[in-house]
Order: structure tokens, then sequence, then C-alpha cells
């Protein structure tokens, strides 16, 4: 359950990236809303799966989830430049959360 709420919280953080860019500044009302509510969903989040998770995996995974993600969507629907190097990097980021999962963390 903790891994799944980890999961959860790097989807909001995504969701949180792609609205700090949308909201240009914070001078746009509804994208700077939905940047706070995905960044204190993500952040609570987060905090309730370290109560269970080792800090080091649980934060790469968090991370790592939130650094493809928000690559993959600024790709797929904000015109990002998408090169060969860029996905190689992401399956890369995707590969190295997955190996610290498998690590052996508590939960």
């Amino acid at each position: 359950m903790a891994w799944l709420l980890v999961i959860v919280a790097g989807l909001l953080e995504t969701g949180f990236a792609v609205c700090l860019k949308l909201s240009h500044g914070f001078s746009r009302l509804w994208p700077t809303v939905a940047f706070c509510i995905f960044a204190l969903g993500s952040f609570g989040l987060l905090t309730l799966a370290l109560r269970k998770l080792d800090v080091g995996p649980a934060y790469a995974v968090w991370t790592g989830i939130g650094a493809a993600g928000t690559a993959i969507y600024g790709m797929i629907f904000l015109g990002d430049v998408v090169s060969t190097l860029k996905i190689v990097s992401i399956t890369l980021v995707i590969v190295g959360v997955v190996g610290l999962q498998l690590s052996g963390s508590a939960s």
C-alpha cells in the first residue's frame, strides 16, 4: 500500500510541474490553484508513505515518476522537443527507479 501512495504521489508531482508551467509564474488563477492542490496531495501522500518505507528508494521513485512523467507529458502535449537521447534518458530514469525499488525497501 505504501508503494501505491508513492506512485500516486509521483503522478501528482507530474501534475504540479505541468501546472507550474501553465500558471505562467502564478499569474493564471486556475493552473495556480491546480498546482497547489497537486503539490499538497503529492507531498501529503509521500509523507504518509514514508511512515513505512525507507526514504532513499521512496524519494527516488517519487522524483523519478515526476521527472519522467513531466518530460513525457511535455513531449506529447506541450510541444517539447522529442529526441532519441531524451527518450533513452527517460528510460534510464525509469530503469533506475525500478532498480531502487527492487533493492530491498522495508515494504
